[in-house]
């Protein structure tokens, strides 16, 4: 059976990553925070912080304290935050051919989930508020599982 330091450094760490390159004596963890298009970066050396179990812990705690910082909720799965739709708004988008508003997201057991809003029934502005107001009720489900 293996220890925790062991569990904790052969562990997945969302947004670090080991780094050792030999050649240029660089031994350590790169942490990499990305949100709304700005990324915040920092790199853990074994060296200055006592070793490879030490700066993986140093990584881990600079993330969290970034993360609290810009907002970004803590959680090790994917949260995309740059909508590449022209409504601005992930996982909504406007089918103007079908007249509705599209929804979609990732469920908790990682399938895709859609539906749409018609802006026929509910009108422009109301069919998206209500299409806005689903995305964010499915990504808070999928993000408290």
């Amino acid at each position: 059976m293996s220890t925790k330091k062991e569990r904790i450094l052969q562990g997945k760490h969302k947004d670090i990553s080991r780094i050792d390159q030999e050649s240029k004596r660089t031994h350590g963890w790169y942490v990499r925070v990305r949100y709304f298009g700005t990324t915040h970066s920092k790199f853990f050396s074994d060296g200055k912080c006592g070793g490879k179990y030490s700066s993986l812990l140093a990584a881990i705690a600079w993330r969290d304290e970034v993360e609290g910082r810009i907002g970004k909720q803590r959680t090790d799965r994917h949260i995309v935050t740059v909508s590449n739709t022209q409504t601005g708004v992930v996982g909504v988008r406007l089918n103007d051919i079908l007249n509705r508003y599209e929804v979609s997201w990732v469920k908790p057991d990682g399938k895709q989930g859609k539906t749409s809003v018609s802006i026929r029934r509910h009108g422009r502005k109301a069919a998206f508020a209500k299409a806005c107001d689903i995305r964010k009720e499915k990504e808070a489900e999928r993000l408290a599982s």
